[in-house]
């Protein structure tokens, strides 16, 4: 890849100024170029990257100009940084992540994975409003998933999943069963699609009969309703899901930095 152009110390100041808000400064330039990396597939998932000093090589720029992108990566979960072995990719796979999108946790004891039971997985022609969450054409084909997670037994939470076809390609029920890590780490072992960010709305609904009947609850009974947009590199949208949590015995729990 070649180093990013020098500019003349008598045009710097200039051009910034004619290029006001759209100026981005040279680290976000260079974070942005180690994100393409990602996205194409350059280092994988749990691949270490290249050192600060190489980059720096690469990109013709200092090293703090490096670190300081790193670091920004570093707190957005994109790569993860270990001590005496250098920065690696992040991925799903490793324990402190595999969890990082799971809000659930219960009211005693403490707070680990649960069991999953997926009950179908189907392609059908997306409906207008996944179309436009997924930002996919009218009538494009998607993937429907259903699926619950268990405690003690119990099923605590009806997920509906919505996945754009073309990238999930061969997937299904049994493949996600037979998978035994999270399922955002399937999509980026075997899609080659990772889990960047996700935003989410929540808010208090009522059991329908057959919510109710899954999660064996009472009909009207109230329920934790929370609707996922999960986005890949470059703020891509590839996955909508929409949770139905008991939370009966358990409390949705979120930090904030």
């Amino acid at each position: 890849m070649p180093a990013l152009p020098a500019p003349d110390s008598m045009d710097a100041a200039p051009a910034a100024a004619s290029a006001g808000p759209a100026f981005s400064p040279l680290y976000r330039q260079i974070k942005a170029l180690l994100v393409k990396s990602l996205n194409s597939g350059e280092w994988k998932p749990g691949e270490l990257i290249p050192s600060e000093q190489e980059l720096a090589v690469r990109f013709g720029v200092s090293q703090g100009t490096v670190r300081k992108a790193i670091d920004e990566m570093a707190m957005e979960n994109l790569l993860t940084r270990r001590q005496g072995r250098g920065t690696f990719v992040a991925t799903h796979t490793e324990q402190n992540i595999q969890y990082r999108f799971l809000r659930l946790a219960p009211d005693k004891g403490p707070a680990s994975g649960m069991a999953r039971h997926f009950m179908d997985c189907r392609r059908m022609r997306a409906p207008a409003e996944v179309a436009r969450a997924l930002e996919l054409k009218p009538g494009d084909s998607v993937l429907q998933i259903h699926r619950t997670l268990s405690r003690m037994g119990r099923a605590v939470v009806l997920d509906e999943i919505w996945l754009p076809a073309t990238p999930f390609k061969g997937l299904t029920a049994e493949r996600l069963a037979q998978y035994a890590g999270p399922m955002y780490g399937l999509f980026e072992t075997e899609f080659g699609v990772r889990m960047i960010r996700a935003e989410e709305k929540i808010r208090a609904v009522a059991a329908d009969a057959r919510t109710a009947e899954i999660l064996q609850v009472a009909v009207g009974a109230p329920l934790l309703n929370v609707e996922r947009l999960s986005h890949t590199y470059h703020d891509k949208p590839v996955e909508l899901r929409r949770g139905w949590y008991d939370t009966s015995t358990h409390y949705y729990r979120n930090e904030l930095n």
